[in-house]
């Protein structure tokens, strides 16, 4: 137990206050489950063919062999047509008009092709619109297909550099609050796009701003609440919620078949989050962090009030001096590399988080190239990541962190290499392996966020929160190009995710272990990465420890 544990243990651990920050906070990370993964239908690839204009006045079996045949078959062995040239067209309407017959009177092989020059027709049965078919990102333009995700990862990556080091610096509660209100508004600006390029700018701006509110949240929840409340929270709590928001999804997607509309309906529950501004409080610890006290003890005297309990006259007393010494001083990003221990903590993390964002964005994405419905395929992705969620939570309540987060990493790795062992025809059997690959994923996934928050302290904590966070959008950005890799082989994503994840597993043994320890509040208060310099672990006796030493010093200085 720290000194700020100690302090605040008079209000408990689960009384009414706690409830409300803990539900309130899970709240608002729902919409973060709709934005993050609706590109998976707002940008999903519907069956298309090169548009044969009314003008060329074709014969039914001239219009239905416009396309020249590709090598290779679909499933079933059924021959694939192109869907990005057609045979001249010129040429056909002549053979249409004479009344020849394709394959019969014609040789195939011998009539010239052409692009599309007319545009494309899509298939309507699934969707009314997506991004693709309004403005034609496809065949050479298809690589705007995985750029659009892209980008919107390139936004989380810009929101997760700038916004913890705001929130250190300025509060968590506004920075949560003003992110959320510019992902709503510039989800609900996109509906609007005239154009390919503006939606993806605007697209960026709500990555930025998706990120930042969903760590603030994660952050804020963090610091308010005791220490088993905030392992439920960190874990399963906004996990879960999250997962809700994801479920949700391809349930508005379905009755929202029009990519705008599909917007519309997203943004707007991001303004039922206004009235939490008047009952979620500003963190107490970093109010402290700051020298404010008065503010602190504010707003656990009103907790206080809330939980029925009568506080202590005095809360923070001098035991508090020292930690506003140092929390006063300037923190930034670079004091995450400043010494060896936290520079070598903080290169693993980067590394692990990089890994387990490639493997899990790269595996929610793929989900509309799955065998079946695309909306049911969406759901059970989502749905797997629920009892993931409360694995994580398990895992974390009562195992080390450091084997936790290596058995998932790992075994996540080797459920999508055993998918290369399945044979073809088995597809249901490579799916199940691929859900399964998802859970340990998902499931690592929520511990690295706790377990992250857990080795870092208060003074830099939200800003280590989005370092770790900004270096894994490096593996979300390149994650839609993993996809992109199924055009040349459908094993070869599968075989590099599951290395990957694999080996980053093993890595993350390198890591402290957490479990059983003190949230820290200071630099000092860190554990110690293997191979540095090693101090007696932190923890409230050694700290007062050390003070009462200081105070005999001085006492007979005196």
């Amino acid at each position: 137990m720290t000194d700020y544990e100690a302090a605040t243990a008079f209000l408990g651990e689960w009384g009414r206050f706690q409830r409300e920050v803990f539900f309130l906070l899970c709240l608002s990370v729902v919409p973060n489950g709709f934005s993050g993964m609706a590109i998976v239908f707002v940008a999903d690839t519907p069956p298309h063919a090169c548009l044969i204009p009314a003008r060329a006045n074709l014969t039914a079996a001239w219009r239905n062999s416009s396309a020249p045949l590709l090598e290779g078959t679909a499933g079933g062995g059924a021959p694939l047509r192109s869907r990005c040239s057609r045979y001249r067209l010129e040429d056909v309407k002549r053979f249409s008009d004479a009344g020849l017959l394709p394959g019969v009177d014609v040789d195939l092989s011998n009539v010239s092709t052409e692009g599309c020059l007319d545009g494309w027709e899509y298939d309507r049965s699934v969707y009314v619109s997506t991004i693709i078919s309004e403005w034609d990102l496809v065949c050479d333009n298809r690589w705007k297909n995985p750029l659009t995700s892209s980008l919107f990862f390139c936004g989380v990556l810009a929101g997760s550099f700038i916004s913890g080091q705001l929130s250190d610096r300025y509060g968590r509660k506004i920075v949560l609050f003003v992110t959320m209100a510019v992902q709503t508004l510039f989800t609900l600006l996109q509906v609007f796009s005239p154009s390919w390029p503006a939606f993806c700018a605007m697209f960026f701006v709500v990555g930025l701003g998706q990120i930042s509110n969903y760590v603030a949240a994660f952050v804020l929840g963090t610091e308010i609440l005791g220490p088993r409340v905030r392992t439920v929270f960190s874990t399963a709590g906004v996990s879960l919620f999250f997962g809700v928001g994801y479920m949700l999804l391809p349930l508005f997607a379905c009755f929202l078949r029009d990519w705008r509309k599909l917007l519309l309906g997203l943004a707007l529950p991001g303004f039922l989050c206004v009235p939490l501004w008047w009952y979620i409080p500003e963190s107490p610890r970093w109010l402290l962090s700051q020298g404010r006290v008065q503010e602190a003890e504010d707003i656990l005297r009103d907790a206080a009030r809330r939980n029925g309990i009568e506080p202590p006259p005095v809360i923070f007393g001098p035991l508090q001096r020292e930690l506003q010494c140092e929390s006063r001083k300037a923190h930034n990003i670079c004091d995450l590399l400043r010494s060896g221990n936290i520079r070598w903590i903080s290169l693993t993390l980067w590394l692990v988080w990089n890994t387990v964002a490639i493997a899990y964005f790269a595996l929610s994405l793929n989900t509309a190239n799955l065998h079946g419905d695309a909306y049911f395929n969406s759901l059970v992705s989502a749905l797997v990541e629920m009892p993931a969620y409360s694995l994580s939570w398990a895992m974390f309540r009562w195992c080390s962190r450091r084997l936790s987060l290596f058995s998932t990493l790992f075994m996540g790795g080797v459920f999508l290499l055993f998918i290369k062992l399945v044979p073809l025809h088995m597809v249901y059997l490579a799916i199940t392996l691929e859900m399964l690959g998802k859970f340990a994923v998902t499931t690592a996934f929520a511990i690295v966020y706790a377990y992250t928050a857990e080795i870092y302290p208060t003074v830099v904590r939200n800003t280590a929160l989005g370092a770790c966070s900004m270096a894994s959008r490096i593996g979300s950005i390149i994650a839609p190009y993993f996809i992109y890799l199924r055009s040349y082989s459908d094993s070869l994503p599968y075989i590099l995710m599951g290395s990957l994840t694999a080996l980053s597993g093993l890595l993350s043994l390198l890591l402290p272990e957490s479990y059983g320890m003190p949230l820290p509040d200071t630099i000092a208060h860190m554990q110690h990465f293997p191979g540095c310099c090693r101090k007696k672990p932190y923890s409230l006796a050694y700290s007062e420890e050390k003070r009462n030493a200081t105070n005999r010093k001085s006492s007979v200085l005196l």
